[in-house]
């Protein structure tokens, strides 16, 4: 008896998926709930688990390959009989398959693995919520090496993340069917690992790839530093050590050049100078003017800077997005955090921040102006009766938008605890879809970065986004006299077809009332 395991919901607005990684190859043994593969949207990376306890039947999608909600992706075989691999299937110039489905090297590599033999598909996983596509980076091992399970194999780029693949499984690997620079789709085939022995893997390694891979073994004498796309983040390496390619040695696959070969580079380099050795003095001559083009760099976008551009130009044309400012004192917040930061670190663990302040602050706001929480759904308007608030984030790799759910119900130091986890999840770039979907409305800081005032943008299909700025000591006219308090410039973007002028206004006068006396808040007021 066979279980299917299937794609799972893939979130808000999401559609397909791609699958970026196999961790089972067939006819291994998983539990309930272990871990068989993972997908890639544009958002996140989704892992899918097993349904039941068997063994590892058929790979319906293989790595690369995009796949829909509730598409097949492999078959579960209950009990403890083993499964043998998946028949490639037929394509045009493949050789004639025998009786039994399958063709004569088929037949072949089936021989040769003898008892227990057998190869095991590696996959794209899943890529994150919207995610259909993936651009292979990097591959850490090339065809022949031995790999052991958990073991990386390759790094894939989405638009949102960096996701390295690991080794479904012990073994050898066969075959790559994705080269570098190449784009995938979810749920297609990045490589085969080879389970057979040694004798077998030899004998299939020198029959070279299996017909349809895209792989080809490097022709002897060529010139491989044209033809071979160094990893990505071994570009960067040399740029900010100051190497050329031509003085690091590259031990990945077809001589690529990795991020570890361009630090054992710099540190040769750097033990190979002579301490202060005299240098001769050069011939006069007139230095050569460097033209523009000789001096400028070209680096390709990564599929997250393209997403990140994509969405915030396509909500600028979806929405009658308009921004309205205004100004608070922190000084009553800055005097409560001051007052009862240890005490409250000391209860509760985690430390006293401005942002749950401002998240109940604007909790009470949407609760007086719902249309800001609400969003546009065809020629209905979507009032939300919870507020999962979206808490902007920076990244080494770009923007992102962790969610708190139920952020309504939480108190201060439950907000505090899930903005620090959350933060600490998108730094290591191990958000899941679920936690970065179904906002209802944002906060962004740009005053961590020192912003003095800015216009944020919607993140659609929310229809309000506040933005906070630095905090800054100004003369301000209090009572007659001027006196230097600390204050911030606030921005409310909104969406105008949904949210008129009075509305914003009035929600960000109520954020900037609770702010300026916090104890508002307490009397809902």
């Amino acid at each position: 008896m066979s279980t299917e395991v299937r794609v799972p919901t893939l979130g808000e607005s999401v559609s397909e998926a791609t699958v970026a990684t196999w961790f089972k190859k067939p006819g291994d043994k998983v539990e309930a709930d272990e871990m068989l593969c993972e997908l890639e949207t544009d958002k996140v990376t989704v892992e899918v688990p097993s349904p039941t306890a068997g063994t590892m039947g058929d790979i319906i999608a293989a790595e690369g390959e995009t796949v829909g909600v509730d598409a097949l992706l492999a078959t579960i075989e209950e009990g403890s009989g083993e499964k043998s691999a998946p028949k490639s299937a037929d394509k045009p110039g493949d050789k004639s398959a025998d009786k039994s489905g399958g063709t004569s090297d088929d037949k072949q590599v089936a021989a040769s693995s003898g008892a227990g033999g057998g190869s095991i598909d590696v996959m794209v996983p899943t890529l994150g919520e919207s995610v259909s596509e993936a651009t292979v980076a990097t591959w850490f091992k090339k065809p022949g090496d031995k790999v052991e399970a958990d073991e990386m194999l390759c790094e894939l780029e989405t638009d949102k993340v960096s996701v390295e693949v690991p080794a479904p499984g012990a073994g050898t690997l066969s075959e790559i069917l994705a080269d570098e620079g190449e784009t995938v789709q979810a749920g297609g085939k990045l490589a085969v690992l080879s389970t057979s022995s040694d004798a077998a893997v030899a004998q299939a390694t020198e029959k070279g790839p299996a017909d349809g891979a895209q792989y080809q073994q490097p022709k002897p004498g060529g010139d491989t530093a044209k033809d071979v796309e160094d990893a990505p983040s071994a570009k960067k390496a040399m740029a900010e050590a100051g190497l050329d390619r031509d003085s690091v040695t590259g031990t990945g696959r077809d001589g690529r050049i990795m991020k570890e070969d361009v630090a054992k580079a710099a540190k040769g380099a750097a033990q190979s100078k002579a301490p202060d050795a005299p240098k001769p003095a050069p011939a006069a001559r007139a230095p050569s003017p460097a033209s523009d083009a000789d001096r400028e760099e070209r680096v390709k976008m990564t599929r997250l800077r393209q997403t990140i551009a994509r969405r915030l130009k396509d909500s600028q044309n979806t929405a009658a997005m308009l921004t309205t400012y205004n100004e608070v004192d922190m000084t009553e917040v800055m005097a409560l955090r001051s007052e009862y930061k240890d005490e409250f670190q000391k209860k509760h663990g985690v430390k006293l921040g401005f942002m749950s302040f401002f998240t109940k602050a604007c909790v009470h706001a949407l609760n007086e102006v719902p249309e800001v929480n609400a969003e546009i759904d065809g020629t209905d308007i979507v009032y939300k009766n919870f507020v999962h608030m979206g808490i902007a984030a920076g990244t080494p790799t770009g923007l992102v938008v962790p969610v708190i759910r139920d952020a309504h119900a939480m108190s201060f130091a439950q907000i505090e605890k899930s903005i620090g986890e959350m933060g600490a999840k998108a730094r290591d770039g191990k958000l899941t879809m679920d936690e970065m979907q179904g906002g209802t409305f944002t906060i962004s800081n740009g005053g961590v970065y020192g912003s003095l005032l800015s216009s944020p943008i919607l993140n659609p299909p929310q229809s309000g986004i506040l933005g906070m700025h630095k905090i800054q000591d100004r003369p301000m006219a209090i009572k007659g006299e001027v006196v230097i308090r600390p204050m911030m410039y606030l921005a409310l973007s909104y969406d105008h077809r949904i949210v008129d002028g009075k509305g914003a206004v009035t929600f960000l006068v109520r954020v900037k009332e609770a702010l300026e006396d916090p104890r508002r808040l307490l009397m809902d007021l």
